[in-house]
């Protein structure tokens, strides 16, 4: 009988549907779990569960039923503390339990990459109420970031431009955090050129790094990405330097993604997460491994070849524009028929305002045509009601 690693996934979006897929390419037994059904990740998983994965006990249980040989977070918003303990207990974490429970809010890494590795950052100051909140922005100055310390997919984010956002802002924060009540970041705002995803992938073999992702976003979720993104060496550098740094010090194997802001004079850290990354999508049509793959290989234990760049390329996510229970995306023969377009249906369950329900990706000759393309194929796409 053939045996095999069995992956417990902690969370099964449409970045654990391609982790999954990766996995069981070579021969993985894999179990989804999220807190809904029929996740994206449980559609392609040999069995799933649904959990509160916030409820340390619920997932300890899981845990301890399925009995994996890797635990792969895929989002925040779980448990970490228990996901230490079952680290104690020897189960492994991907890439480790501290460096689940460190991402899991802003303030963990925040305090970590500037105030204990000394990696260049926006400046910070947190809040527990309005009251701080309000002193905190007005000691920040105008304008200001605001974020809930754990969220997803940049929900519950703004820019605070005057006194008369203040309100707005914490409300903001408040609705879009995973955590009623919830802690704030008030972050100075950085004049930055661009920001990028620099994936990170420490493995057997050692740390590694793919062409630079220039991405645009809206209120801190991602609306175009684009490999690779143009950087001078000293800005490559530099970039590298700050993602060896962070990624050294969370340790484990796996891809990270690293987020940078690029300056006219500095690259500045800005947030880094333990598992493939939304932007990281353009991967799957322009390297020789995408993130998804990479991320596999690494936690098994696999060697980690040169990542090669095939071909410049873009997304663009399709985001729903109201709530659906029942709903289809139409357009794909014309999108598909763009120049060198895929898609990538995600397959959730309902639709949510502003949730990502499918990805086109483009390849051209060069970034800024690949960009287009993504473009006109997105356009091509809608969500309407089934």
């Amino acid at each position: 009988m053939f045996k095999t690693k069995k992956i417990l996934l902690l969370g099964s979006g449409e970045l654990g549907k391609e982790v999954i897929i990766e996995a069981q390419r070579l021969g993985v037994q894999t179990v989804a779990v999220d807190r809904y059904a029929d996740a994206p990740a449980m559609h392609v998983a040999d069995h799933s569960h649904v959990i509160d994965m916030l409820d340390g006990e619920k997932l300890r249980a899981i845990i301890e039923l399925e009995k994996p040989d890797l635990i792969v977070p895929e989002i925040e918003a779980l448990a970490t503390s228990e996901l230490v303990k079952l680290e104690d207990e020897g189960y492994r974490v991907i890439p480790t339990a501290r460096a689940a429970k460190l991402t899991m809010d802003r303030e963990g890494i925040r305090r970590l990459a500037s105030e204990e590795l000394g990696l260049p950052t926006a400046d910070y100051r947190f809040a527990d109420t309005y009251e701080e909140f309000k002193q905190a922005v007005l000691d920040m100055g105008f304008p200001c970031v605001i974020k809930p310390l754990m969220s997803s997919s940049g929900k519950g984010q703004s820019v605070c431009r005057s006194e008369g956002d203040i309100e707005s802002s914490w409300n903001i924060a408040m609705e879009g955090g995973r955590v009623q009540n919830g802690r704030v970041i008030i972050e100075e705002f950085i004049s930055f050129q661009s920001e990028i995803t620099l994936l990170t992938v420490r493995s057997v073999n050692g740390t590694s790094f793919c062409a630079p992702i220039g991405h645009i976003q809206e209120s801190g979720d991602y609306i175009e990405s684009w490999q690779p993104h143009d950087m001078s060496e000293a800005q490559i550098e530099d970039a590298k330097y700050i993602a060896r740094k962070i990624t050294d010090e969370l340790g484990g194997y796996g891809l990270f993604g690293v987020e940078l802001f690029l300056a006219e004079d500095k690259v500045y850290f800005s947030e880094v997460s333990p598992r493939p990354h939304d932007t990281g999508l353009v991967t799957l049509v322009t390297q020789n491994l995408s993130e998804f793959a990479l991320h596999v290989r690494a936690i098994l234990g696999f060697p980690i070849p040169e990542i090669e760049l095939i071909t410049p390329g873009a997304s663009r996510p399709l985001k729903a524009g109201r709530e659906l229970e029942d709903y289809t995306i139409t357009g794909a023969e014309q999108a598909l028929a763009v120049p060198n377009t895929q898609l990538r249906m995600f397959g959730k369950p309902v639709t949510k305002v502003g949730r990502r329900v499918a990805v086109a990706l483009s390849t051209a000759g060069d970034v800024e045509e690949a960009r287009s393309r993504a473009k006109l194929a997105l356009d091509k796409l809608a969500v309407e009601e089934a």
